[in-house]
């Protein structure tokens, strides 16, 4: 103790605050000075272990002390850049080059001013597809102006050139309002009134203008069920990326007749949506209620669905739940849904409207929910449901979840017959045609998958030619072209289409 109190002492700065303490002087707080006593003894305390340490006769190996090797700060490496959101840069890009080749073609124009019946020229010189040619045109502002000078195109497209490195940011950063980064549904307006009015597979609707924007409305809705898989309904640069839509839009230049281009393009699959439509919509008022929607198919949808779909959980519109109405372009997104449940888009659609309480789980007291309307419908035809429970065993023998007794989102999209499992719950018709189908037949047409059409691409044909013989039954009348050797029926829309065929 007499020695630990003659080292407190020795210590200049606890020597200097005890004096400070014993005269009372009030700068001195005393947690500051229990701070330094606590300092004071550890460092105290470690002395005096290395001093036993020291004086021990014949300490073994394992007790000596090992003193810690500073460890040394190691160079940062260079790591290369590989994250390019607006497209990776090409080494070998010459944009003189580019830009002078704009000028000589906008030299061939008077006082180098060039309109929107030039721009396919100027976009074949920018190296971009023709259907590029109005989104071009409005951003170097001539849809303000009616025409297009040099100087100010060049400007903005050699900009374009230094930010943009590929075919997807260029395209967004063409239709996209000032400040954004993406597409929104209103964007592609332009583009695809440009379609409509110049390509030769729709001359015939130049003399129906009413419904160009129907048409327009169905390819946005067909544009942002493919690739807007965030279902953010803003399309950004990456989803554009892994889409097909840009290959689609270069085929447009090279392929006269738009029914070959199935994914967004067909006037033909525009038709059969539409009929299928304004079938339902009685007042044509371009909206439909859950009355109408339930005489889709003979009824073959089961209400509580209905309802579901009219709750908001899969339409854009945030008046649907409030007006107790779907417009045109949600009922696109469910009628491809309905006829083609194998794409990832549709197993989401039909997920989120199982999915009664979001939880991103499809539990058995939702499917009971579905399914009992399901029996309800099947003992009104007579049939003999089979009982829940072993609909059950079946349903988790189709999926295989990795949870026992919980069927997830990522579950049906790797099981190969996810159409099974929703026509089982709420699609009336197609459960009894899955019933009486062969089972192995379905499961020779699981392992071909995606070596034949969509099941929307064999419902739209089918409807199509439905829609073409019903035609013909009430008018009696029909045009044969010998060029495509197709029948063109006496229709306001057919009889264009032929007109537009023999072009």
């Amino acid at each position: 103790m007499r020695i630990r109190e003659l080292s407190l002492r020795q210590d200049p700065d606890l020597r200097k605050e005890l004096a400070l303490l014993a005269r009372g002087c009030d700068f001195v707080l005393p947690s500051r000075f229990k701070k330094r006593l606590r300092a004071f003894q550890q460092g105290q305390r470690e002395t005096s272990f290395c001093s036993f340490l020291l004086e021990m006769p014949s300490a073994p190996p394992f007790a000596q002390v090992r003193t810690e090797v500073p460890v040394t700060t190691a160079q940062s490496e260079n790591i290369p850049k590989f994250y390019f959101p607006q497209g990776r840069p090409q080494a070998n890009l010459n944009i003189d080059g580019l830009i002078s080749r704009i000028e000589k073609t906008f030299s061939q124009f008077p006082n180098e001013r060039a309109t929107i019946e030039d721009m396919g020229a100027v976009a074949k010189a920018c190296e971009c597809p023709l259907y590029w040619k109005v989104p071009l045109f409005c951003l170097a502002g001539g849809d303000r102006t009616g025409f297009v000078s040099v100087h100010k195109f060049v400007a903005v497209w050699r900009k374009t050139l230094q930010t943009c490195h590929d075919d997807a940011s260029k395209f967004v950063h063409l239709l996209a309002k000032p400040g954004c980064n993406y597409l929104e549904q209103d964007d592609f307006i332009p583009f695809l009134q440009d379609v409509v009015n110049s390509h030769a597979g729709l001359a015939f609707l130049k003399e129906a203008p009413d419904f160009h924007s129907r048409y327009i409305t169905t390819v946005i809705q067909r544009i942002f069920y493919n690739v807007n898989r965030s279902w953010t309904g803003k399309i950004t640069c990456n989803e554009l990326r892994k889409s097909n839509f840009l290959q689609n839009v270069v085929l447009l230049e090279q392929e006269e007749d738009v029914n070959q281009l199935t994914e967004y393009f067909s006037y033909e699959h525009f038709y059969v949506i539409y009929c299928k439509f304004w079938e339902l919509d009685s007042d044509h008022d371009l909206y439909i209620d859950q009355n109408d929607l339930a005489r889709h198919n003979d009824q073959a949808i089961s209400q509580r669905m209905i309802e579901r779909i009219f709750s908001g959980t899969v339409t854009r519109d945030r008046r649907v739940r409030k007006e107790g109405r779907i417009s045109y372009a949600d009922f696109v997104w469910f009628l491809i849904s309905e006829e083609d449940k194998k794409t990832d888009t549709s197993i989401e659609y039909w997920f989120r409207c199982m999915d009664l309480d979001g939880d991103g789980v499809l539990s058995m007291y939702e499917l009971e929910y579905f399914y009992e309307e399901q029996c309800q419908k099947l003992e009104a035809m007579a049939i003999e449901p089979l009982p829940f429970e072993d609909c059950l065993c079946q349903m988790f023998d189709l999926v295989k979840p990795e949870v026992e007794g919980k069927i997830t989102l990522r579950d049906l999209k790797r099981c190969k017959l996810s159409h099974i499992f929703f026509d089982t719950f709420f699609d009336i018709e197609k459960y009894l045609d899955h019933e009486q189908r062969d089972p192995f037949s379905v499961i020779r047409e699981a392992e071909t998958e995606g070596q034949e059409v969509s099941d929307w691409e064999k419902y739209a044909a089918e409807e199509y030619d439905i829609l073409v013989a019903e035609e013909a039954a009430n008018d009696q009348f029909y045009l044969y072209c010998d060029r495509c050797g197709r029948l063109f029926f006496h229709n306001f829309y057919l009889m264009h289409s032929y007109i537009s065929c023999l072009g």
